[in-house]
């Protein structure tokens, strides 16, 4: 067990209270707590490090923690939230979370922006997938997806396809195909939708051409 009172800088901590006051940052934060946080609260590196040690918190990446008695409970669509919540997901994740794929994803495929820094795609878990793009390209055609108690935000139906035939080199062939043609079968597709965003993305031609011939 971790002392309840440790010597700091010759000040007695008192390391209980301490615990404490990390399990209600981990409330405020949805579970997911940086190193500045627990600076915030008093602890010094080393105390961060004997909370580690003795399996009070867990690194899920450098800088980010939680608590290790909360650690297997918390889904990996919280952690996302908590590490990405200006990302958007997109291609594989997405597509079957809308049902244009019976694939299951192993990898969280997430639309961020391109000056984001690349060291926050250092994970060990979950594995995530980034797709840089400019600030504008995130603001449209972007609605929410419900992962149990989690809200992520996701490209709609239209936009996602509109992604899908920009990365088209990216994506493999069968579940491209799929998607396509799971998209031109949904009732609740908005074609006018679609062009639109083709358009702000430059490939018009491009998705009329792929588009077009099942229509």
């Amino acid at each position: 067990m971790l002392p309840l009172a440790t010597y700091t800088s010759g000040k007695l901590v008192n390391m209980k209270q301490k615990i404490e006051k990390i399990k209600t940052l981990a409330k405020r934060t949805n579970g997911v707590f940086r190193t500045a946080e627990l600076k915030s609260l008093g602890l010094t590196a080393y105390d961060i490090r004997k909370l580690f040690e003795k399996h009070i918190i867990e690194r899920i990446k450098h800088g980010y923690y939680v608590l290790a008695s909360t650690y297997e409970q918390r889904s990996d669509a919280e952690i996302i939230a908590r590490l990405f919540p200006e990302g958007v997901l997109c291609m594989y994740t997405a597509l079957f979370y809308h049902g244009y794929s019976d694939r299951t994803p192993l990898e969280w495929d997430i639309a961020i922006s391109k000056d984001v820094s690349k060291s926050r795609f250092k994970l060990g878990y979950p594995y995530v997938q980034p797709y840089y793009m400019e600030d504008y390209l995130l603001s449209f055609g972007v609605t929410n997806a419900a992962y149990d108690d989690t809200i992520l935000k996701i490209f709609n139906k239209d936009r996602l396809i509109c992604e899908c035939i920009f990365f088209e080199s990216k994506i493999d062939r069968e579940t491209y195909n799929k998607a396509i043609q799971g998209y031109v079968a949904d009732p609740n597709k908005n074609i006018a939708n679609l062009l639109e965003y083709a358009e702000k993305r430059r490939i018009l031609k491009k998705v009329k051409d792929r588009i077009g011939i099942w229509l």
